[in-house]
């Protein structure tokens, strides 16, 4: 048998190393908008020259641009427009949502976000929002991503799951605390859930950040299933607790309503 130059697992090794490398050039740029070589490269941990090379292969696809006179790199839009392909599905719930979470907005003032599940990771992935209206609020950005065990958003998507989805999800969970009252444990996230598939809605207080505290009600199609969730947050100083049924009456109404717009029939809950 002829002698191979490189071994099957040698090669699979660089392959994953020029697709991490990729990846934190456009990281990279994604978070500094727009940089020069120097930067990129230090940022990305690989050298110049490596860095060039990928800049100008992403250049020449399209995905990067090269300002002429400052020489620096920036994103263009087609990666945008790959990632809106990666959301079509949630077209739909994003056009439907809009207008109640613009309600809740115009009514509080705070912020108002839709979150969607992960398929492969135990996240909840905020996909729109409407930032408040106070200068001192939890800012969410398109994009984020919270761990689903600490979060409102994450309890109102997973109570309204198959159960063995979600003894699936919680058993690859790490549990990890991020707030005061981080849920680090099963047990108390299977009661939390259960409490909010029997009300309707998910609370926490300092569970995903110090200070802040948030309402979330499921969105859920024709079968009943969870495909969204909407919150919303507030820091910890300025939630009124004689408005309480005021914020929840208001969630759950446009809950309520985005869901019908899905497909969703009402009746006992489930």
């Amino acid at each position: 048998m002829a002698p191979t130059s490189q071994k099957p697992d040698a090669a699979k090794t660089d392959s994953v190393a020029s697709v991490l490398k990729v990846f934190s050039v456009l990281e990279t740029l994604a978070e500094d908008r727009q940089a020069g070589l120097a930067t990129i490269a230090q940022h990305a941990m690989t050298s110049k020259s490596t860095t060039h090379r990928l800049l100008q292969t992403m250049v020449d696809l399209g995905y990067v641009t090269q300002d002429p006179e400052t020489e620096k790199y920036g994103l263009t839009m087609k990666l945008f427009t790959v990632a809106a392909r990666a959301l079509k599905r949630d077209t739909d719930l994003l056009h439907v949502a809009d207008r109640g979470m613009g309600k809740l907005s115009r009514a509080f003032g705070e912020s108002v976000n839709l979150g969607v599940i992960d398929d492969q990771d135990q996240r909840v992935v905020y996909v729109h929002g409407y930032p408040s209206t106070f200068n001192l609020s939890m800012k969410c950005t398109t994009g984020m991503r919270n761990p689903l065990h600490s979060t409102s958003l994450g309890k109102a998507l997973l109570a309204f799951r198959d159960p063995d989805e979600i003894e699936e999800r919680i058993a690859a969970m790490r549990f990890e605390a991020s707030a005061p009252n981080t849920i680090t444990d099963a047990a108390t996230l299977r009661e939390q859930i259960e409490l909010t598939r029997s009300r309707g809605y998910a609370e926490e207080i300092e569970e995903s950040e110090a200070g802040v505290r948030c309402m979330a009600v499921p969105l859920r199609d024709h079968l009943g299933k969870s495909i969204g969730a909407i919150s919303i947050a507030f820091p910890l100083f300025r939630f009124d607790e004689n408005r309480h049924r005021e914020y929840l009456a208001q969630l759950l109404a446009v809950g309520a309503e985005v869901s019908a717009a899905l497909g969703h029939e009402a009746g006992p809950r489930a």
